[in-house]
């Protein structure tokens, strides 16, 4: 089987758009990436698209990726499009490597778009709604709400204003999977909050670009407890591509070697029918294991990560399941800086989807925009020193205690 390498990447700033449309967004991440790898789009033979909700905002439930690509050149070849909430793009990132792999091209493009901010907040936040089974919607509710019930929310620590249900997700889980089980602190949380913010303060395409310090994020507007507003992911506009090929095609086409970025793995898996304390049976567990076997490699090796933090429990919660911690670690791991810039392993170094933004269907590529940036050296300020093995974890909606699905990759210097 033929080596698979990234070639180019491309990603829009994550924040509010007022004035692009998705099918701008789509554009401006591919032309970029086009442009980053020296690729002519008439060799491109195949693309894959992730977005979530243009059907709920728009209308649009059909033929998204077709309606943003062809108008950019890509008529003729085959366009897949993919819905996985949050990891749709790691999704369509996920496919083109595998076409490359069967031998049914040699050159495919992945791409992730989503517009989600809108003024009617009630209709914004809905769009979330269908990320788990609505038919067991309260049955789903009442579950998640009895884990951790021996930590009792202290008053006020609930927002009256409306905010994603998903917030109420992490929560439990935090209260129930970190805080009851192994005695991590709200402070803990805090800390992975104000790393994040303070490194996104050295990217650019970032949402949000202030440092906030522990003490401002313990301090901050409650949404439910643990969490305040800085923990959570903002409601973004974004875009973001990857352009995958095969060894041959590296070759053929004189794409830049020095530049070109190996995946070692690329491993999507979905939950599984288990108990909330069967975390060996985890899916992001399991696709986590199965991707450093591929890869050929053990959590030890990875330098940086870029791993899902729709809030901060999420990145804790990501590193035990991942391997990269002892369990019942990684809340002291990030109080002591570990995690940080400059630190033991450097996670989310562009701001994670705390202050990057979180532009749901176009997260996974953007966690990968930012790890083949760090594997070039090409991050400046937020550079990972010597780093030649990157981590990438994103995991989309809810089935029972856990993530729907999760993709998990690993990418290393060609």
């Amino acid at each position: 089987m033929e080596n698979i390498y990234i070639v180019g990447v491309g990603m829009t700033p994550f924040g509010r758009h007022a004035d692009k449309t998705v099918k701008q967004l789509t554009a401006w991440a591919v032309e970029d990436a086009l442009k980053d790898a020296a690729c002519d789009r008439k060799w491109v033979q195949a693309a894959f698209y992730g977005n979530c909700t243009q059907g709920h905002f728009d209308g649009q439930h059909m033929i998204r990726g077709q309606v943003a690509l062809l108008p950019l050149g890509f008529d003729s070849i085959p366009i897949f499009n993919l819905e996985g909430a949050c990891a749709s793009s790691s999704h369509a990132f996920n496919l083109a490597v595998t076409q490359l792999r069967a031998g049914a091209a040699d050159v495919a493009i992945a791409v992730g778009a989503e517009k989600m901010f809108y003024s009617d907040k009630a209709k914004m936040f809905s769009a979330f709604e269908s990320a788990w089974d609505i038919e067991t919607f309260e049955d789903n509710k009442n579950y998640l709400a009895a884990m951790g019930k021996s930590i009792v929310p202290p008053e006020g620590s609930q927002s009256p204003k409306p905010y994603s249900p998903f917030m109420d997700v992490y929560a439990a889980l935090g209260r129930g999977g970190l805080m009851e089980r192994f005695g991590i602190t709200q402070r803990q949380l805090a800390a992975v909050s104000s790393k994040n913010h303070g490194h996104s303060v050295h990217n650019e395409r970032s949402q949000y670009r202030n440092p906030i310090s522990i003490e401002e994020v313990l301090a901050a507007p409650p949404i439910t407890y643990p969490i305040t507003l800085p923990m959570c992911s903002p409601i973004s506009d974004g875009a973001s591509a990857a352009i995958v090929c095969t060894e041959s095609a590296l070759k053929k086409y004189g794409f830049d070697r020095k530049r070109a970025v190996k995946v070692l793995a690329s491993v999507v898996r979905s939950a599984s029918a288990r108990a909330a304390d069967e975390f060996d049976k985890g899916c992001t567990h399991l696709a986590g294991k199965t991707a450093f076997e591929q890869a050929g490699i053990s959590p030890k090796d990875v330098d940086v990560a870029e791993i899902h933090d729709a809030t901060a429990i999420g990145e804790l919660l990501s590193m035990e399941s991942l391997g990269l911690c002892e369990p019942g670690a990684s809340g002291e791991m990030a109080e002591r800086g570990e995690t940080t810039l400059g630190g033991k392993l450097p996670i989310n170094p562009s701001g994670g989807l705390e202050s990057k933004g979180h532009p749901i269907g176009a997260t996974g590529i953007g966690q990968i925009f930012e790890l083949v940036e760090q594997l070039r050296g090409e991050c400046g300020k937020r550079q990972v020193e010597g780093a030649r093995i990157a981590l990438q974890g994103n995991g989309g909606g809810l089935w029972r205690v856990e993530e729907s699905t999760e993709h998990v990759g690993i990418f290393g210097l060609a």
